[in-house]
C-alpha cells in the first residue's frame, strides 16, 4: 500500500512502502519511529501483543493491544476500537518495540486502558476511509465561516474525522477561555456527527500543519519532535545572537525549538571564559568587552573613542585583571594583543570552466549578426 503521492512503478506496484523501496515524496507518515531493534532477536509478539498506530499521517498516535493475535507488521492498515464506533490507522511499531515505546511514554498496559485491534482493513474499509477523509477540508472551511459568523475568539486549524464518519475532532487555538457550547450544537446539526473540541497551542498547530523552516528542511515538530520544551531569549543571549524576533521566531510565532539544541555546548564553553571581566583599565583608557568568541577562545575589547578592536586570550584578560586589582595599569592593549594567523584563502574549482564577461559579449554579438542575416536587409519605408 502507498500514499497518494507515490507513483506506480513497473508491475503496477508503487516504488515505496511495502514494495521494498523508498517513498517518492518522503512524507507518507509524519513522526515516524525508526525500528532500531528490527534485526535483533526479540521476544515474539505473543509476549508483547502491543502495537502503535498512527492516525492522519502521523499527526496523532495511540497504543492498542492485539488480543486476537492477528499477524501484523509495520505499515499495515488496521481497524481499531474507538470510544464511539471504530477507527482506522497505520501500524508503526509492533511487539517488543511498541512495548518499549509505551514504557518511554509512561503508558501502563496493566490498567486496561488500551483498546483492541479488530481486524486488518479490507478494500471496502479503505474506500470508506478515503471517502470520510475527503470531507475534512470542506468541513474545515465551513467551520471557520460558522466561527466567524458567531464572532468567537478562536481559530479552528484542523479537523479529523473518525473512520466510520460518526465523530469528528475539531482542533482549535484560543488565547482565552471560549464558550463553544452553542458552536457544538450548530456543528452537530450542520454535519450530523458527534463533535469533539480539542484545544492546542501554536507549536502543536505547526506540527499538525507542517512546513519548511529557514534551514530548508521540514519542521522538527512535524517530523520527529514530540515534546516541546520552554525556549527563552536567554538561549539566544548565551549563543550571542541578536535579539531579533523576526529571525528567532519559527512558523508558530514562538522562539525556535532549535535554539535549545546547542545551548548546552555554549554554556559549557562559556565557563572557560572570564565573563565577569566587562572592563579593563589601562593608561590609554578603559576598554570595554564587545563580544566573546568561544570557538576561537578569544575576547574582543575596544576603547570608547576608537574603532580598533583588540583580541585577547582568557589568560591575557586574567593577567590584566590581576594588574588592575593590584593597582597597576598597562600602557595599552596593543602589547597584549594575541597574534592571529590569517586564515588561508579558500580554494574553489569551477566544474564548468571559467566564464568571463568578454566571452558573453562576443556570443551576444554573434547572435545579433545571425538574426540580421536571417531577417535580410531592412527596407526603408517611404
Amino acid at each position: 500500500m502507498s500514499c497518494n503521492g507515490c507513483t506506480v512503478g513497473p508491475g503496477g506496484k508503487p516504488p515505496g512502502c511495502l514494495s521494498l523501496g523508498n517513498c517518492t515524496n518522503g512524507s507518507c507518515n509524519r513522526l515516524n519511529t525508526f525500528d532500531w531493534l528490527a534485526d535483533l532477536p526479540l521476544p515474539s509478539s505473543d509476549s508483547y501483543p502491543y502495537i502503535e498506530v498512527s492516525f492522519k499521517n502521523g499527526s496523532r498516535k495511540a497504543f492498542f493491544v492485539n488480543k486476537l493475535r492477528i499477524p501484523l507488521r509495520a505499515r499495515d492498515v488496521v481497524v481499531v476500537e474507538a470510544p464511539m464506533g471504530y477507527d482506522m490507522g497505520v501500524v508503526t511499531l509492533v511487539g517488543a518495540t511498541a512495548w518499549l515505546q509505551m514504557k518511554k511514554k509512561s503508558v501502563d498496559a496493566q490498567k486496561g486502558e488500551l483498546r483492541s485491534v479488530l481486524r486488518l482493513a479490507t478494500e471496502a474499509d479503505l474506500q470508506r476511509w478515503h471517502q470520510v477523509r475527503s470531507k475534512e477540508k470542506p468541513t474545515l472551511i465551513r467551520t471557520r465561516a460558522i466561527v466567524a459568523q458567531m464572532k468567537l475568539d478562536m481559530k479552528v486549524s484542523d479537523v479529523e474525522y473518525q473512520a466510520d464518519g460518526r465523530k469528528a475532532t475539531f482542533y482549535y487555538i484560543a488565547d482565552q477561555r471560549v464558550d463553544f457550547r452553542e458552536l457544538i450544537k450548530v456543528l452537530a446539526r450542520e454535519f450530523h456527527i458527534k463533535v469533539e473540541m480539542h484545544q492546542m497551542g501554536s507549536r502543536q498547530e505547526a506540527g499538525r500543519i507542517g512546513g519548511l523552516g529557514p534551514c530548508g528542511r521540514e519542521l522538527c515538530c512535524s517530523t520527529w519532535l514530540t515534546q516541546f520544551k520552554n525556549v527563552t531569549t536567554a538561549a539566544a543571549r548565551y549563543q550571542q545572537l541578536a535579539i531579533n524576533h523576526a529571525k528567532l521566531a519559527g512558523q508558530c510565532g514562538r522562539l525556535k525549538c532549535c535554539l535549545n539544541y546547542e545551548l548546552d555546548v555554549y554554556v559549557e564553553a562559556l565557563q572557560n571564559l572570564p565573563m565577569s571581566v566587562e572592563k579593563l583599565e589601562t593608561k590609554a583608557g578603559t576598554a570595554t568587552l564587545q563580544k566573546a568568541d568561544i570557538f576561537k577562545n578569544l575576547m574582543y575589547y575596544s576603547y570608547a573613542n576608537s574603532t580598533d578592536t583588540y583580541a585577547l586570550s582568557p589568560e591575557q584578560v586574567l593577567a590584566i585583571q590581576a594588574m588592575n586589582q593590584a593597582g597597576e595599569q598597562p600602557d595599552n592593549l596593543s602589547s597584549f594583543v594575541k597574534s592571529l594567523q590569517p586564515d588561508a584563502p579558500a580554494e574553489f574549482s569551477s566544474a564548468v570552466g571559467q566564464v568571463s564577461l568578454q566571452t558573453l559579449e562576443q556570443s551576444s554579438k554573434r547572435r545579433k549578426k545571425k538574426k540580421q542575416k536571417k531577417s535580410g536587409p531592412s527596407q526603408k519605408k517611404l
